[in-house]
């Protein structure tokens, strides 16, 4: 039997985040999230979506003749037939990008997936969800991500990557919380500290409106 996803989007637009930035690739969002950031910019992805078996959601990827293909949410980690599709998507050639919020266990995604793991700084409210076992599961080609809002949050993020030894397991993002902390300042922090963490702007928000969706 197909096993069957519950999808809120699926579109090709330009990678906006990651080290993966600027290139073309398909996304598809999946519906649902178990948290409730303070900034979350995909809120619409909670609860609208459609139903698609597998082998339909590989159809339509095809389409867009991207090898690139990103799952996200929502939190896709949520919905059980996620694993099947990165499989499948493997199978086909893709390479595959998961994006997770860090709250549920990575460890049965399958290792040719690039992981891209948020970990929550106290700004987002949601910093006791990290599943923090999920570090020992990071592979040298994965990535973590800070969302940073303030000068606690980057504070916080400094400890918690010295903490885990983040920079020798995997890539280590540094981002801004879009509209609340500019991004030269959080630039400066990390000059001033000289820290080992890529930093990175959603180039999408800043190509096309920030809050317009499917881009």
């Amino acid at each position: 039997m197909d096993t069957t996803l519950r999808v809120n989007e699926i579109f090709k637009s330009i990678q906006g985040e990651s080290t993966f930035a600027g290139l073309p690739c398909v996304f598809v969002r999946l519906t649902g999230c178990n948290l409730r950031c303070t900034y979350c910019d995909t809120t619409y992805s909670y609860e609208e979506g459609q139903n698609w078996n597998i082998s339909g959601l590989i159809a339509k990827i095809h389409k867009y003749k991207s090898k690139l293909v990103e799952i996200t949410g929502g939190e896709p980690l949520l919905q059980p037939g996620t694993n099947k599709l990165i499989k499948q998507l493997l199978r086909e050639r893709f390479a595959v990008l998961i994006e997770t919020n860090g709250s549920f266990d990575i460890s049965a995604i399958h290792k040719k997936a690039t992981i891209i793991m948020d970990i929550k700084c106290p700004g987002s409210g949601m910093s006791k969800k990290n599943l923090w076992a999920n570090v020992d599961h990071l592979k040298h080609s994965d990535e973590v991500k800070f969302v940073i809002s303030d000068k606690k949050d980057f504070s916080w993020a400094k400890y918690k990557m010295k903490k885990f030894n983040l920079p020798q397991r995997c890539k280590v993002l540094f981002s801004t919380v879009h509209g609340k902390l500019e991004p030269r300042e959080l630039a400066e922090w990390i000059l001033s500290d000289n820290l080992q963490a890529r930093f990175q702007l959603q180039i999408h928000k800043y190509i096309w409106e920030p809050d317009r969706r499917g881009v």
